[in-house]
């Protein structure tokens, strides 16, 4: 009988945006387990985010350390070729008993990487073992660093990339007491000029690459017009006048059969 093929463990370790103290203790235990390390690129040999937050960490990084690439853009036959690739190397790696680790920034679930590796690679091999550390994400961490609650008791919350456009945003200003607007370098104009015809540049903050040495906040939102600013950059918009529906509260009372 021909012995199954032993793989190594998949680990997704959630750094957070950009502070290396906000990296939890499960994630920090991982990186110095003795896992090979695979960091995220743009482009073959160009600086990982996800790595610097770790060697701002003082983590001294592994000689074997695997760079993988997934390139920022829209085209699908390239985004398929560098998934592909991708998951074949981290497979193969696997391949050799040992565990891996995968550096992402932010929180490992949310609009990150690591969920499309992970599912690819399971696709290549299902008997990989696949394990997510959570992490602080970056509007978690922006309301933090600006002072804004994201929701309290019956408020309601959003996150959404910008992407999807202001009629969109304009409809969900309305849902929502709070929304985490994510990417918002493309349509940056356009939402200003949004929240300027709702009234809401007051209760709206800017925050780019929080967390890094570079952070920026900027709450005169009007000022950023027609700057091109980082693409890690969000924005977390408030609208206090939102009318609210009815809360049911309490149990709902049970129906009594009538009796005949």
């Amino acid at each position: 009988m021909t012995e199954q093929k032993r793989y190594g463990k998949l680990i997704g370790a959630s750094l957070g945006p950009g502070d290396p103290e906000l990296i939890t203790r499960r994630a920090w235990a991982a990186l110095q387990s003795g896992a090979r390390w695979l960091y995220p690129v743009k482009k073959a040999e160009e600086s990982s985010y996800a790595l610097a937050i770790v060697e701002r960490g003082g983590i001294a990084v592994p000689a074997d350390a695997v760079e993988l690439v997934f390139p920022m853009t829209r085209d699908a036959e390239i985004l398929a070729k560098a998934w592909a690739r991708a998951a074949t190397q981290t497979v193969e790696l696997l391949a050799s008993g040992r565990d891996l680790v995968f550096l992402v920034e932010g929180d490992a679930s949310t609009f990150a990487t690591f969920g499309h590796l992970a599912r690819v690679v399971r696709e290549l091999a299902p008997e990989v073992e696949v394990e997510t550390i959570p992490g602080v994400s970056s509007f978690a961490a922006a309301a933090a660093t600006t002072g804004i609650t994201l929701a309290e008791e019956d408020e309601t919350f959003a996150i959404i990339p910008a992407a999807y456009g202001v009629e969109v945003i304009n409809h969900l200003l309305d849902e929502f007491d709070t929304l985490a607007l994510l990417k918002v370098k493309p349509l940056l104009d356009e939402v200003i000029d949004l929240l300027e015809r709702r009234e809401l540049l007051a209760t709206s903050v800017f925050i780019e690459k929080v967390g890094s040495p570079e952070e920026r906040i900027v709450r005169d939102i009007a000022s950023l017009r027609g700057e091109k600013v980082n693409y890690l950059s969000l924005l977390l918009v408030q609208n206090p006048k939102r009318v609210r529906g009815e809360l049911r509260r309490g149990c709902r009372k049970r129906q009594v059969a009538a009796v005949a």
